[in-house]
């Protein structure tokens, strides 16, 4: 994976660097996520070993921080893996979609597992429940939550399989735990190498490799200039990562969006995820000729797994278009992107920089995701905000709880 930034960085900030870089090894020891590239999974292998093979389907019922990451992995190898088993979500309380899910699945072919950190989300629990009001054999599922925790209760209750969540791993952060792990190896993908990936940009930050560079110059021009560009766009050069901008989103927004600590003042950094080249036909118009108040990010796959070509025929009345016969579809979309690059260089006030993931597998995912978790943990830094909480979503909580009871009254 490389990283290069087309902005210009920013000069005489070596003491800022090196007061942030201190800072999130001094936060390492406290935020449970750094440290899960070097988990020990070998019971979620041995659990993946040995389950039932008559299961087809493995559905997760979760929301946010519980479905994304893993989503975003699965559905970013799906096209190049032969995947032991279908993974499923479900994650809205729409009647609707909710119906049609339960009708794509044979519920005795299903293992559900469910996750919640707290043990009680309203949109979890009251899924778990249609679906145990169907089916309530105690082996059709396993609860992933805090040790302790209210669903731990029931989970032992019935006698069901439990994986904890490790302490300090919040939602949003928690792919590369047990919360992504466990249903990912059930599908057949190779989670050793997933972590092995997150496990490479770790070391290369902490250990003042190429990424440490990078990365802080990149949080700091983003702090630097968050009035100004308040807008990051994520220009991912694949449909395999439709749901990566997915779990960018929530990362960004649920961890960067505070009130600053000790003021008044609101802050964040509004995260915008699009697809290339698809978007390139609606959203770059306004990246182009729209307010200047977005940085542009582009992630594109240096090494494409299909030789797709464009076929070598001519088209009637279409006979200047044959300068694509030949080409392969993989080196088209990264030409694109590169267009597109250059382009918004040329304007000159759009920050613009590139992730580029060396092929489309577990190490390249593992890699984008950690670089990503890092990214925002810096900018969290600098911007004096606790990265971890979400008093804001915990509002809303509140109040659809408090309407609940009203009801039932």
């Amino acid at each position: 994976m490389k990283s290069r930034l087309y902005f210009n960085r920013l000069d005489n900030l070596d003491n800022i660097k090196e007061e942030l870089f201190n800072s999130i090894k001094k936060e390492k020891n406290s935020i449970g996520y750094y440290n899960l590239p070097n988990e020990d999974i070998s019971s979620i292998l041995e659990y993946a070993d040995n389950f039932n093979r008559k299961i087809k389907n493995i559905v997760v019922v979760g929301i946010g921080g519980s479905s994304l990451g893993a989503k975003a992995v699965y559905n970013f190898l799906k096209p190049i893996k032969d995947m032991k088993r279908r993974l499923l979500f479900f994650e809205s309380t729409d009647p609707l979609n909710i119906s049609e899910l339960i009708k794509e699945i044979d519920i005795d072919k299903s293992h559900f597992i469910i996750i919640s950190k707290s043990g009680r989300t309203v949109e979890t629990i009251s899924i778990f429940k249609y679906i145990y009001a169907k089916n309530q054999n105690r082996n059709s599922y396993t609860f992933i939550t805090d040790r302790g925790s209210n669903l731990d209760r029931f989970a032992k209750s019935i006698g069901s399989k439990i994986f904890y969540i490790p302490s300090m791993v919040g939602g949003r952060f928690s792919v590369l735990s047990s919360v992504g792990l466990v249903p990912l190896a059930l599908c057949g993908i190779d989670i050793k190498t997933l972590l092995k990936g997150a496990k490479k940009i770790k070391k290369s930050f902490f250990e003042d490799g190429d990424i440490k560079s990078t990365l802080l110059d990149k949080a700091i021009f983003y702090a630097k200039n968050h009035e100004k560009y308040s807008i990051n766009t994520l220009f991912a050069y694949s449909e395999g990562l439709k749901y990566f901008t997915e779990w960018y989103v929530q990362l960004w927004g649920e961890s960067l969006g505070k009130i600053q600590n000790s003021s008044i003042l609101n802050i964040g950094l509004t995260p915008i995820g699009i697809i290339g080249s698809r978007d390139q036909h609606s959203f770059l118009q306004l990246i182009m000729e729209g307010k200047r108040d977005k940085s542009v990010t582009f992630i594109k796959i240096k090494e494409h797994k299909s030789k797709l070509k464009v076929p070598d025929i001519t088209l009637a009345n279409l006979e200047d278009l044959d300068i694509l016969n030949g080409i392969e579809f993989g080196d088209l979309i990264n030409m694109q992107c590169d267009s597109i690059i250059e382009a918004l260089l040329n304007e000159k006030d759009i920050p613009v920089d590139e992730v580029i993931i060396s092929k489309v597998d577990e190490k390249s995912i593992g890699e984008l995701i950690y670089y990503y978790e890092l990214l925002t943990s810096l900018i969290g830094r600098l911007f004096n905000i606790n990265t971890y909480n979400q008093n804001g979503v915990e509002a809303g909580k509140i109040i659809l709880k408090e309407k609940l009871v009203t009801l039932k009254r």
